[in-house]
């Protein structure tokens, strides 16, 4: 089949100077949605009709398998389609779908398909409380005859329920021939896509339907920043209902955000308001607590990540203790069983087995071997001013309080390193290395006191 996105509308109502198209969703914005189920359907041919926003559209989605056709001045939906033509085969159907409308299900457009065959025209319709706004189906004895759009409609015909949600499947040859013969003669001097159903009729083209599968959200649009938030709370319930019949526990399904791919193995628990961006994998027996930010990460089994902690590009070992409060930046690598606690930071950093740095402290380019005890107050002085440097830190080491270690550094094997050492040459293994200034108390000192006005 060939696939057309019509994605060149300005969303005025959006009070933004991005494209409408462009605003995001869980994540990624709403063409990509759109995108990514035309792709699930193996389109022979996929074009996206792009206007507002100029060059802004195809730089954020541009992909091989994509062409754009630009759409000057919009003139609507049937002049949008136009603009495609060049792009489309005959001898497949064309479907038609919108990019600011994302949540369309494949399994809805897979029966929209098969309802219009190869030479039938096929609408995605629905059934409204509600229906202004929208076009309506009009029908003789059951059939369809025809779209009305509600500026042009009648009284009777305001009355219909019944409505057009503009995504629609027709033979390509004859879709070509009836955009030829639309005409601008209307309320809003624009050419309507939907005109190409009286087409159809008056060529003796039968005109079928087909329901969304899953409800009406899959068909509603966005045309401002609260329908926006509306599609977002949808997307997210979705998400979670799917979750939640996999067996994950949820502490409140309505306080969950996923933008990108969450997996899920069994016995886990998500505690409310936390977010997974990009790629994110959850091994058996994962518990996340509240408020967390994890974003392409993978977590071991049954490690326990404690509230507020962000975790960005980073490995997270089995039976390991996160937070709270804690920050694992890109590169963290972390073995099975360690403990990383409140306020402290972990990044481009390889932690072994059994290690821990339970609280106030900085662990960035450095290998750390395991069993290792890193005190409250230290950090790894990583960063010259210019160039970053790496520390070792070898098995069974102790770190005191308020050490810093200065790369490039080593500490050997066994090692001991005392309370405020400053260490700027390797330590040797199995020894106590201290470096610390004399402590003097100085006689007859007195504390100042504030001068008398």
């Amino acid at each position: 089949m060939n696939i057309v996105i019509l994605a060149a509308g300005m969303g005025k109502r959006m009070q933004s100077a991005l494209p409408k198209v462009l605003h995001p969703l869980a994540g990624k914005p709403l063409l990509s949605h759109v995108i990514d189920t035309a792709r699930s359907l193996s389109p022979a041919a996929l074009c996206v009709i792009y206007g507002h926003g100029g060059e802004a559209v195809p730089a954020a989605v541009g992909a091989d398998d994509i062409r754009f056709a630009k759409q000057e001045p919009q003139l609507g939906t049937g002049h949008a389609v136009m603009q495609a033509v060049p792009y489309l085969r005959d001898e497949a159907p064309t479907l038609i779908l919108y990019g600011d409308v994302p949540l369309t299900t494949r399994h809805s457009l897979q029966r929209l398909l098969d309802s219009a065959g190869q030479d039938k025209l096929a609408i995605l319709t629905v059934e409204l409380e509600d229906p202004t706004g929208y076009g309506r189906i009009v029908r003789r004895q059951g059939h369809i005859v025809g779209i009305v759009e509600q500026k042009d409609a009648s009284e009777t015909e305001h009355a219909i329920r019944e409505v057009n949600t503009g995504i629609m499947v027709a033979p390509t040859s004859r879709l070509k021939k009836w955009l030829t013969t639309l005409s601008s003669d209307n309320a809003q001097g624009e050419y309507y896509l939907t005109d190409i159903v009286a087409r159809a009729v008056a060529d003796g083209v039968p005109v079928v339907s087909a329901q969304p599968a899953a409800g009406v959200w899959e068909t509603l649009g966005v045309n401002s920043k609260a329908q926006l938030a509306e599609l977002e709370r949808i997307h997210q319930r979705n998400i979670a209902g799917a979750l939640l019949e996999q067996g994950v526990t949820l502490a409140d399904p309505a306080r969950i955000d996923v933008r990108g791919t969450l997996s899920c193995g069994r016995d886990v628990t998500i505690d409310v308001n936390c977010v997974f961006e990009g790629k994110v994998e959850l091994e058996d027996g994962v518990s996340i607590g509240a408020h967390c930010v994890i974003r392409n990460a993978r977590i071991g089994r049954s490690a326990n990540i404690k509230p507020f902690c962000h975790i960005e590009d980073a490995l997270v070992g089995a039976e390991s203790q996160i937070g709270p409060y804690a920050r694992l930046r890109p590169g963290t690598e972390l073995a099975e069983d360690v403990h990383i606690g409140n306020f402290v930071e972990v990044k481009n950093s390889r932690i072994a087995a059994h290690s821990k740095a339970n609280h106030l402290a900085y662990v960035g380019d450095a290998t750390v071997g395991s069993r290792v005890n890193i005190g409250a107050g230290a950090i790894t002085c990583n960063y010259d001013g210019a160039n970053k440097h790496r520390t070792v830190i070898e098995d069974d080491v102790f770190i005191g309080s308020d050490t810093q270690l200065v790369a490039p550094v080593r500490v050997g094997k066994g090692a001991t390193l005392g309370a405020g050492t400053t260490l700027t040459k390797d330590a040797p293994e199995g020894k106590l290395t201290i470096s610390r200034a004399k402590q003097v108390s100085v006689e007859g000192w007195k504390r100042p006191v504030k001068a008398k006005k």
